[in-house]
């Protein structure tokens, strides 16, 4: 779904474990790390696609995960130029609301094969600030947003980055709503 503005209405998903270090997956085929992430399909809120993308993406089922936390409002990020495709409407970035969960399962590792197309190939356990490092710049500032909410959550001193070193991340749109 592509609301007015040409976002892609979409749910961002930060799994954290007992340790407190977040769940990020390499795209299949790709040196590109990122939380999993995915549409709100038509007639879907974006709690009932959370569900469907961690099952589809990761694997994981309802009672492994609880969730802790969602951001406030909406986060925004538009795609450069060169990830435009020609369409109707025109797609020009992601409108996230994001969701923190904690992984109940100690023993519960993330699967490729449930979805209909693996979104990954492998994954780690990051900190907040390596997570903000390790994803593609321009959703950097979306990723900065959103953990610098959830560490309060997690009982984590720790913040992300303000700015990092090369990094020329837009500022990410933010909407309460």
């Amino acid at each position: 779904m592509i609301d007015a503005d040409g976002y892609r209405l979409n749910v961002g998903i930060v799994v954290a474990n007992a340790h407190r270090e977040l769940l990020m997956g390499k795209r299949v085929r790709r040196n590109a790390w990122q939380f999993p992430q995915g549409g709100i399909d038509p007639g879907e809120g974006p709690q009932d696609a959370l569900w469907r993308e961690l099952y589809e993406e990761l694997g994981f089922e309802r009672d492994q995960l609880e969730v802790i936390g969602c951001t406030r409002g909406w986060l925004h990020y538009r795609l450069p130029q060169r990830f435009l495709r020609a369409g109707t409407p025109q797609c020009i970035g992601q409108k996230q609301k994001w969701f923190l969960l904690r992984l109940l399962d100690p023993e519960a590792v993330p699967r490729f094969d449930r979805g209909p197309r693996p979104e990954f190939d492998a994954f780690r356990w990051v900190g907040l600030s390596q997570a903000v490092r390790d994803v593609v710049g321009f959703k950097r500032e979306v990723y900065r947003c959103a953990l610098n909410e959830f560490a309060p959550m997690l009982g984590l001193d720790e913040r992300p980055p303000r700015r990092l070193s090369g990094a020329r991340g837009r500022r990410a749109r933010k909407m309460v709503g």
